[in-house]
């Protein structure tokens, strides 16, 4: 039986990062596919969890996050961005980065809308755009600088188009928008009904003095932006799923509607935990150089290798062109290396709408030093 139902989503499949983790559990591979560390949270956090355990926080958060929570971000936001932000009405903590661009989306976006993404993308971004009924209109940036043509841009805004999404620092391209590219996008938007979803969930993991950038710090955008974060690639805790939504009061209230429906609140203990770890904001502060330390591992490690090491001036991506190597197209050539020298990555292709082969693949670096230097020993033999 059919039950006569209608897929809402009927070109979406299994995601190329359970593909590729899959096949590298299959092959015994070393996996730098999906993004995620392979080491430890500091021990004290988890200490932190288990003592507001102990002090009773097991029932439900607030709604909009606990208080603790949401006074210790905006004090981030003072502290990196020198930024107001209010805790009570603008601010609402999430069940991770991607529950928040969801809710976001389903927010703001109804049949027949337009919404601008810049690919390679998110993988989230085009499925929901389309469940909510919009349509997606992507930018394609191609390697090796990924560089955004603004007077294109400008060109694709009309009265439908009712969003559009940054990721800065991009996944997976590890390309950051600066100060001059967010005021071209704010002239842009200015004037129209235009929205931004802006994914800043690797807002500190930027190198080689890059500064951190929020389109939080542009009243231009701030006044039209939901800014969503996470604290999984903060704090090395992507399996706890606790993430944040900040913005203007008008468009929060009506994000809190879609997001009290769909997960209510977030897991409370953790909540507290994180509260009280992130007090101290030298912490936040010293991840640039703990993730730029080991960029320079595997990109050093490579560099007499056959692989060609594009830039990376955020994120824990490094992205790596194989032209020199095989023409194959990239699935299938990452499917070789995996199967062939036990090494999983990802293909750039798998963020475009489009085929899109330029034969580059992504690998994650968040990862123990000896994880990286096997990497190493393995790519430099290919």
């Amino acid at each position: 039986m059919n039950f006569n139902l209608i897929a809402k989503l009927p070109h979406v499949g299994t995601s190329i990062f359970t593909k590729m983790t899959t096949l590298a559990n299959e092959e015994q591979a070393l996996n730098l596919s999906q993004g995620f560390p392979d080491f430890e949270t500091d021990p004290k956090l988890v200490q932190l969890v288990s003592a507001a355990m102990e002090k009773g926080h097991n029932q439900y958060a607030p709604m909009i996050g606990a208080q603790s929570l949401r006074e210790t971000i905006v004090n981030k936001y003072k502290a990196v961005y020198a930024v107001d932000i209010d805790p009570t009405e603008e601010l609402t903590v999430t069940a991770g980065g991607t529950q928040g661009i969801f809710t976001a989306i389903a927010t703001v976006v109804s049949q027949g809308d337009e919404v601008i993404i810049f690919e390679p993308a998110y993988d989230s971004y085009a499925p929901t755009i389309e469940l909510f009924g919009g349509k997606v209109v992507p930018v394609r940036l191609l390697a090796p600088d990924f560089q955004i043509d603004w007077d294109y841009v400008a060109t694709l805004i009309n009265e439908k188009t009712r969003l559009v999404i940054i990721n800065n620092p991009n996944n997976p391209t590890g390309k950051v928008l600066g100060k001059e590219d967010l005021n071209k996008l704010g002239k842009l938007l200015a004037g129209t009904n235009t929205l931004l979803l802006s994914d800043e969930v690797y807002e500190h993991l930027v190198f080689d003095g890059v500064s951190p950038q929020s389109v939080l710090s542009i009243p231009s955008l701030r006044e039209r932006s939901f800014v969503v974060a996470s604290f999984g690639k903060l704090l090395h805790t992507t399996g706890w799923k606790i993430g944040y939504c900040v913005a203007p009061v008008l468009l929060m209230r009506e994000f809190r509607k879609i997001h009290q429906f769909n997960v209510f609140s977030v897991n409370t203990p953790m909540q507290i935990a994180i509260a009280e770890y992130l007090k101290d904001i030298a912490y936040v502060e010293s991840l640039a150089g703990f993730f730029a330390k080991k960029r320079d591992l595997l990109k050093n490690g490579l560099a007499q290798s056959r692989f060609k090491i594009l830039p990376c001036e955020g994120t824990y991506f490094l992205n790596l062109d194989y032209s020199a190597i095989s023409q194959e197209k990239e699935f299938d050539f990452a499917c070789y290396l995996t199967k062939h020298h036990k090494i999983a990555t990802i293909p750039l292709s798998a963020f475009y709408k489009q085929a899109t082969d330029q034969q580059v693949l992504r690998v994650c670096f968040a990862k123990q030093d000896v994880t990286l230097l096997k990497a190493v020993a393995i790519l430099n033999e290919i």
